[in-house]
């Protein structure tokens, strides 16, 4: 996924500011694809220069409103449809697990319950959210709600790995190095 296809698909759904979309990756996206402000603005003015959106509307201040043209609506199709996703599994987390041996025990199993930790503080902000998804039928709301159930799901299952992985450890007697 890019920024560049996150703001086709947010322009897709309806013509919105920078600062608009920036409110809207802070409520929705920062869990999927985080943006600062400066990346956002970047974007903007690189998809607008290679013509995949456009200003609709300029208000004061300069405040412009972008929407996407059918040149952007076609590149963002094209992404979702026909670009197979990055699905290189690379995890910093589980190099790290592959390695516990190096540790002292009691020094992996506070790594495993870090992760553990870590993936319900993660559970519990994504809860936290559920009432704030609109339970509406526009595009945003259906899928934000299945991309959300995606995070509560994959958050759940890194914290059970988590504890059962602490399990394994302590039931085998497996003895890293000290």
């Amino acid at each position: 996924m890019s920024l560049r296809h996150a703001v086709l698909g947010l322009l897709s759904e309806a013509p919105a500011s920078g600062y608009d979309l920036l409110k809207i990756f802070e409520m929705s996206l920062a869990n999927v694809w985080p943006a600062t402000q400066s990346q956002l603005y970047g974007e903007l003015g690189k998809l607008t220069d290679a013509g995949l959106i456009e200003v609709a509307a300029e208000g004061p201040r300069g405040r412009k409103e972008y929407r996407v043209t059918e040149a952007g609506l076609a590149e963002l199709r094209h992404w979702i449809a026909e670009v197979p996703p990055n699905t290189v599994p690379r995890s910093d987390v589980l190099l790290r697990v592959f390695f516990l041996g190096a540790l002292p025990a009691d020094q992996a199993v506070a790594y495993l319950r870090s992760l553990a930790r870590d993936a319900e503080n993660d559970l519990a902000h994504l809860r936290s959210l559920v009432p704030h998804v609109e339970c509406q039928d526009d595009n945003l709301s259906v899928y934000g709600r299945l991309a959300l159930e995606w995070g509560l799901r994959a958050s759940e299952l890194r914290r059970e790995w988590a504890e059962w992985a602490e399990e394994q450890i302590r039931s085998l007697n497996v003895t890293p190095r000290d």
